[in-house]
């Protein structure tokens, strides 16, 4: 039986080229097609404006720039995400913290079941908090 990951379209937002290829690396093994990588908030927009995307990891902190201007976007599309970082949960704003996070080093298994979870449908929690910001937006 196949994963909810397999086949699914996965925007990889990370400015740490060890990082990208480790997650390049445990994507492509959960049988996921990478969008990207992005590794600023510009470049991640431009992709969300024009490729299809099932799901999405972000890094908080794109080289000093925060990663919340994607988060936003990928939330008014309905496109889950998860955080990927290495500083703790609650340094995100607090709209962000219901949002499932990736503690830095990433994990295979974590990342497996994250995916698992926001690819498989009824996960009220997510879609609650992509609502939530997606009311926020202008």
């Amino acid at each position: 039986m196949n994963s909810p990951s397999t086949d699914r379209r996965i925007l990889l937002v990370e400015d740490e080229i060890f990082v990208v290829w480790l997650l390049e690396d445990m994507l492509t093994d959960l049988g996921c097609a990478i969008v990207g990588p992005a590794s600023s908030v510009n470049q991640a927009l431009a992709m969300i404006d024009v490729e299809a995307i099932d799901a999405a990891v972000l890094d908080v902190n794109l080289n000093g720039q925060m990663s919340y201007p994607i988060a936003d976007a990928l939330a008014a599309r309905g496109v889950p995400f998860v955080f990927s970082t290495g500083y703790d949960k609650d340094t995100l704003l607090d709209r962000y913290r219901t949002f499932p996070v990736l503690q830095k080093p990433i994990q295979r298994s974590e990342l497996s079941d994250t995916l698992a979870k926001l690819l498989t449908p009824k996960q009220s929690n997510v879609e609650a908090a992509i609502a939530t910001i997606a009311e926020m937006l202008p």
